[in-house]
């Protein structure tokens, strides 16, 4: 076990067993097919069921949610950026990439990864929202849910090197989403500016995540080790290659179109604290 640099190590992230959590996602990651198919029956027979009832405010459920994933992702930055710094300062961006100690031994950040793993099945939760209060249910928002579900789940069971970049990029853009959902809730007045800076960085993260695909698949074809194999490359790439069109389409609508969609639908894909003038 190797230790961390961190200035503070709790003691659940000590005590946690890797080997075993690993296991277990090894085990069960081909559930979360079910898990997707359970999602989608859920939120289309909530929304058809909400075709002819009024929306559900659900102000302080949405509050609390959004708080609670808001702090998971602030957290979850905190504790894993400084391992990636350090991999960077001192060993280079090819062990940021190839090396696996990130996800496998390292005492703060193996524990991080897999609550972020385990937070994809959570975050389904948030179309529950999005449905009973009326928001729209965009393809994005589901397929988005659905297919970082499966990958998540996968990837750890190979645990592969270069999720020490995809978590804490994701880790970082939750972090800012959900701030500003939280705030939407409350009732704060924000700039569109700030939400047009969140779905920018989404699209980034998809540009970052595809360079550093590309970079490892370099490497592999060249003979030189890297910690993730070829098929977990191609399914990520096609993935973050969806994500950049369908972000880039979404912005483009959101904030570039002269035939701009209302505001409530500006504010990346998961629309939590949408407001509109119908439900007020």
């Amino acid at each position: 076990m190797e230790k961390s640099n961190d200035s503070f190590v709790f003691d659940f992230e000590a005590e946690f067993d890797e080997k075993k959590a690993h296991s277990w996602i090894k085990e069960h990651w081909t559930d979360t097919f079910y898990f997707n198919v359970v999602y989608l029956m859920v939120i289309f027979s909530l929304k058809k069921f909400m075709q002819n009832r009024p929306p559900y405010k659900m102000m302080i459920p949405a509050v609390i949610w959004n708080i609670f994933l808001a702090s998971f992702s602030i957290i979850g930055t905190i504790r894993t950026f400084p391992e990636l710094r350090r991999s960077l300062s001192f060993h280079g961006i090819h062990h940021s990439i190839c090396d696996q100690s990130f996800i496998a031994t390292d005492e703060v950040t193996r524990v991080w990864v897999y609550l972020f793993v385990l937070s994809k099945s959570w975050e389904l939760l948030d179309t529950v929202f999005v449905v009973l209060r009326k928001h729209p249910l965009i393809f994005l928002h589901w397929y988005h849910h659905m297919i970082a579900l499966v990958y998540s789940w996968v990837s750890y069971s190979e645990l592969i090197s270069t999720s020490r970049w995809f978590v804490i990029m994701n880790f970082f853009v939750h972090s800012l989403m959900y701030s500003y959902y939280a705030l939407r809730c409350l009732k704060f007045k924000l700039p569109k500016q700030i939400s047009m800076i969140i779905t920018t960085l989404q699209i980034l993260q998809m540009v970052i995540a595809f360079s550093v695909n590309i970079y490892a698949f370099y490497l592999i074809q060249q003979g030189i080790e890297c910690g993730i194999s070829i098929w977990n490359i191609r399914f990520s790439t096609v993935m973050y290659m969806s994500f950049f069109v369908l972000f880039s389409r979404f912005f483009y609508k959101a904030y570039l179109s002269n035939n701009k969609v209302e505001e409530k639908n500006v504010k990346g894909y998961d629309h939590l604290a949408a407001t509109s003038k119908k439900s007020k």
